[in-house]
């Protein structure tokens, strides 16, 4: 969860009792109309810290006159882009499909952070379901060949003396599944992608990069908690 480290860069293990009893690792509570969540290793004021920043951010969106209950696909995008490096259209949608788990256009306050919260610290077991849920495009539950190919071609840099980009794409797609799909149906199941994320952790971003790097997680921190704290 948010500021824990990640089990794949640290070594820390997600124990029996904690897969089968996420809600010992995380609780709701609600104070004078802000959310909080916390889990073993988030203390409240981070959670401020990043209530605080999605009031910011929701005070740059422009309404045309309606309310609107949280950051609408554009204002996302922009923080994804802004604050994180990210271009691929496709990814960022597809990151914040995962976020708007209500499917209503906007990223809540709840949403914002509980997606953060395994956008920057998240344990391997969760950066896996959500790397699968945003390469998931259509949400069957399966990354289609289709799926592949349009993820690769948006993040592949194409080289000018390539005489078909496309069946090189194709190729690769092949190649993918060849090595990640462990059932043979032609498409990845989530089972598919968890085998193969752990046999390699370096599949994990396979189709493109949804997640941040150190550098840019560093620098959302220090922007959000401890310039905010020497406030």
């Amino acid at each position: 969860m948010l500021l824990c480290l990640s089990g794949a860069r640290h070594g820390r293990n997600v124990s029996d009792e904690q897969k089968t009893h996420p809600k010992s690792r995380r609780e709701h509570l609600q104070t004078s109309g802000a959310l909080y969540y916390f889990c073993d290793l988030v203390n409240r004021t981070e959670v401020e810290f990043l209530i605080r920043e999605f009031h910011v951010l929701m005070g740059e969106q422009t309404t045309l006159g309606r309310t609107v209950s949280g950051l609408d696909r554009g204002r996302f995008r922009s923080f994804l882009h802004n604050n994180f490096g990210m271009t691929d259209d496709m990814i960022m949608d597809g990151v914040f499909r995962t976020f708007d788990k209500d499917n209503d256009g906007f990223v809540n306050m709840r949403e914002w952070i509980d997606g953060l919260s395994v956008f920057l610290r998240g344990t391997l077991d969760e950066k896996i379901e959500y790397c699968f849920q945003v390469y998931d495009l259509n949400s069957d539950n399966y990354i289609s060949r289709e799926e592949m190919f349009h993820m690769l071609k948006d993040s592949l840099i194409r080289q000018p003396t390539d005489d078909d980009p496309d069946e090189g794409i194709k190729d690769l797609v092949e190649i993918t599944l060849k090595r990640m799909d462990h059932d043979h149906d032609g498409r990845l199941s989530f089972s598919d992608f968890e085998k193969a994320v752990r046999d390699e952790n370096l599949l994990l971003e396979a189709f493109g990069t949804c997640l941040p790097d150190s550098m840019s997680t560093e620098a959302f921190e220090k922007l959000v908690f401890q310039e905010q704290l020497e406030q």
